[in-house]
């Protein structure tokens, strides 16, 4: 019988240099799309997905990071006290139980493998899920979760994938593919960061991974690839040369990029018109921008 996915790990160790200077002091992963956190969507579409267990791997000053899950009996007992039972409901949402997240230091930045790496202790002989907190996906069923049930029925190695425009290949993972199984791709081949006239395809690695733990076998023998680092493709792509599967798999929903200024505020836009409080006031603003540019133009 297939085990079950219960693990997730999510790299947060990165500086976010491209925030600054509100990364000086603000972890990127506390930064907020409306009012949640990025880190409080990739954890609420692990719980959907059927993770219990959160590794997070870190490094120095990310401490607004552990304090953000923790409980906070102070504002809650305001909130019961003033009857802000929907305020209070969504505050206690946030947080953990005790022994649910774990928290590893890596040290040395040396790429997304080998931030993977640094939690193989946690993972042993278990299946196990990736999540980059920078790519937040709007969809009606949870991308992880969707990944999940894929993987249920195939096994092997998963991983989240989607077209992109050939001259953007060199900035991700690339598949060369074998054979078309639906919302699924048999991967005969994974590149990272290829030339555009390089690339045995436009279909991209994103930021969901559903690993068999013999990647982590695999990291242990790598030596530093693309940029200097130890990259998590090149662990999958030994899984392929040792026999075992890997699969590309077509998430319905649509992704947004939070790792850059631009997908951040596009998320953003498109976060605040999905809420219906706040829809009609938005979408106002923005027509009233349109139309001044219009007028300019």
């Amino acid at each position: 019988m297939r085990k079950k996915v219960t693990k997730a790990i999510f790299p947060v160790a990165g500086l976010g240099t491209r925030f600054l200077p509100a990364t000086k002091s603000v972890p990127k992963e506390i930064m907020t799309l409306v009012d949640r956190p990025l880190i409080q969507y990739a954890i609420d579409e692990a719980r959907a997905a059927g993770i219990k267990e959160f590794i997070f791997v870190t490094s120095r000053g990310k401490g607004a990071l552990e304090d953000y899950f923790d409980h906070a009996p102070q504002l809650e007992q305001e909130l019961r006290k003033k009857g802000k039972d929907e305020l209070l409901n969504t505050l206690q949402s946030t947080n953990m139980e005790s022994g649910a997240i774990a928290y590893i230091r890596q040290h040395k930045a040396l790429g997304l493998g080998h931030a993977v790496w640094c939690a193989r202790r946690l993972i042993a002989n278990e299946p196990f899920a990736v999540i980059l907190p920078d790519d937040v996906i709007a969809a009606e069923k949870p991308c992880l979760q969707q990944m999940i049930e894929a993987y249920n029925e195939t096994g092997g190695s998963m991983v989240a994938a989607m077209e992109v425009e050939p001259s953007k290949t060199s900035s991700y993972g690339i598949l060369e593919t074998s054979e078309e199984l639906g919302n699924r791709v048999k991967v005969k081949s994974m590149v990272e960061k290829p030339a555009a006239e390089e690339a045995p395809s436009n279909l991209a690695v994103i930021g969901r991974y559903v690993l068999a733990p013999t990647v982590l076998q695999n990291l242990n023998k790598l030596k530093s690839g693309s940029g200097g680092e130890i990259q998590l493709t090149d662990a999958i792509a030994q899984e392929i040369e040792q026999g075992r599967d890997v699969y590309g798999y077509r998430f319905r929903g649509q992704r947004f990029d939070c790792g850059s200024k631009s997908g951040f505020l596009q998320a953003t836009v498109a976060f605040g018109l999905a809420r219906e409080e706040l829809r009609d006031d938005l979408h106002a603003y923005l027509q009233s921008i349109m139309q001044i540019d219009r007028a300019a133009q």
